[in-house]
């Protein structure tokens, strides 16, 4: 796992660098900036001298790193353009002497210039450079930005430039990855270590690539900081992939019953029962409604059907949880919701099994979740059951509005995880898994071509097959996660991101599982 540092516990890395290390403030930003310009040059190595720099650059230590960094770009021969977004006696401290430093240099470089921003015309200068390093706002911003800071914004990311981001794209609020006007960035530099919200929310969304960058006070500090947020990696997915005894036969490999599929949704229903086959179960079997069920039958594979009783109804009611009572003994997991409805008859049902079935694994997705509303979830025993919602299925769940929950994302994802016992899967870009100890883990695969349907119903398949017979839940949800999305990638390298389907992405498992191994060999 990969650790996610909060804003606090960053500014506290300075105090410590300065207050316990010795080193000046000056020698920090010095040491950020440098790292700033390595990586910019590892990243894009096809800059040269003809190529100008422009850096809009605040009146805070975040402009500071913004001067020492075009320091550096003009010592080795770069035309830079620096916009500076605030008066000159606004600046302080260790942005100050950088600013008086830079701009002593700068009166031998005729190319290379000051300007001080007075107008939205201020920030022409900027139109024919080739890169743009936002140094604007820092760490402190907290909700809605405005004039001037929000109109540069805007202009810069209108602009045909590499963006580099210092430390956080300006107009991005780490504390809960939110914001409304937020600079794009091609590559971020993050400084010291990497922050939560550069990797979910907002943050995801206006981040391309993300690196760390180094104030030069090494790791041990942040080793003795206690973390609940994590990066996962690939390790932490092949750790959790199950593993067959030789022993093992179709029985012992794993008992999963899927109910799933209504008149109205059949097809969720056979891909999520494919995909715990594809996923190793050893034995799956759809429970289905018996009158539409040679729409099933005609598209599993070795999938065994079982179809319940609806009379016509074509949905799941509660009469079927006694119909389904030898089956739902019989399976070591139970995976119910894709496509299942939402009739009030079927929400009943869900509840039924849940409360009367508690003692087995589940995987609750889609409809099953939605049941679970209007405060039914916090009568049930969730502890050990996995649910898979996204986020419109999470903010129903819990009868708040959407903008609510992604206002304290991982706060009220981890808290609904640690009350209920559950493991909760935030289905997402990117998928968040929560854990009933506080962490929140935070998945790194998966692409926009995922967006479609079908694509949760082959994740709830792969969920309920590898933990089917596995003893480790969490260890193996994290692998079942992982791959889902790594498979969708491997998809995106033959293909295109617009052309990926659910059904592809379950049949390229066995290739995903195969690439992880051979990438930590």
């Amino acid at each position: 796992m990969i650790p996610l540092f909060t804003t606090d516990q960053i500014r506290k890395a300075d105090n410590y660098a300065i207050n316990k290390l010795g080193i000046s403030g000056v020698v920090l930003m010095e040491n950020a900036s440098l790292s700033i310009f390595n990586s910019i040059q590892n990243n894009f190595p096809e800059l040269d001298l003809f190529d100008s720099i422009g850096i809009v650059c605040g009146k805070g230590n975040n402009g500071g790193d913004g001067f020492a960094l075009a320091r550096h770009f003009i010592n080795h021969g770069f035309i830079v353009k620096i916009l500076l977004v605030a008066k000159e006696k606004e600046l302080k401290g260790d942005a100050l002497i950088n600013y008086s430093i830079l701009k002593k240099l700068i009166k031998k470089r005729v190319d290379s210039e000051i300007v001080l921003f007075k107008s939205k015309r201020d920030l022409t200068k900027l139109s024919s450079c080739s890169v743009i390093v936002d140094a604007l706002l820092g760490t402190g911003t907290k909700g809605e930005i405005f004039d001037p800071y929000k109109s540069v914004i805007e202009y810069l990311n209108k602009l045909d430039a590499i963006k580099i981001a210092v430390d956080l794209p300006s107009g991005l609020d780490l504390v809960n990855s939110t914001g409304t006007t937020i600079f794009n960035s091609d590559l971020t530099v993050t400084l010291a270590e990497l922050k939560i919200g550069l990797f979910y929310g907002k943050g995801y969304e206006v981040c391309d690539k993300v690196e760390k960058g180094s104030i030069g006070i090494g790791v041990e500090y942040f080793n003795e900081l206690k973390v609940d947020d994590y990066m996962i990696e690939p390790e932490d997915a092949l750790i959790g992939l199950p593993h067959k005894k030789k022993s093992i036969h179709k029985y012992s490999a794993g008992k999963v019953l899927v109910i799933a599929g209504s008149g109205l949704l059949p097809g969720a229903a056979t891909l999520t029962a494919n995909s715990a086959l594809a996923a190793g179960a050893g034995a799956v079997v759809l429970a289905f409604p018996k009158s539409i069920k040679d729409i099933a039958h005609s598209k599993l594979a070795e999938a065994t059907l079982f179809p319940y009783e609806d009379n016509g109804d074509e949905i799941f009611k509660e009469q079927n949880v006694n119909e389904l009572k030898e089956k739902l003994e019989w399976a070591d997991i139970i995976a119910i919701g894709p496509g299942l409805g939402r009739d009030d008859e079927t929400s009943k049902a869900v509840l039924k099994l849940v409360e009367k079935y508690n003692y087995k694994k589940m995987i609750i997705d889609a409809d099953a979740v939605i049941a679970l509303g209007k405060n039914n979830y916090s009568k049930m025993k969730l502890s050990g059951k996995i649910l898979t919602p996204h986020q419109n299925e999470f903010a129903q769940l819990l009868g708040i509005p959407i903008d609510k929950l992604r206002d304290d994302l991982l706060g009220i994802g981890k808290k609904f995880s640690q009350n209920s016992g559950a493991i909760l899967i935030l289905k997402g870009a990117p998928s968040i898994i929560f854990t009933p100890n506080g962490e929140a883990l935070i998945n790194s695969t998966g692409n926009e071509g995922m967006a479609k349907f079908g694509t949760g119903d082959v994740l709830t398949g792969m969920l309920a097959g590898f933990n089917s017979f596995s003893e480790t839940t969490e260890e193996t949800t994290i692998s079942a996660l992982y791959l889902h999305s790594l498979s969708a990638d491997l998809l995106v390298a033959e293909k295109t991101k617009y052309s990926i389907t659910a059904t592809e992405i379950m049949e390229n498992l066995p290739n995903a599982i195969k690439f992880l191994g051979n990438s930590l060999i």
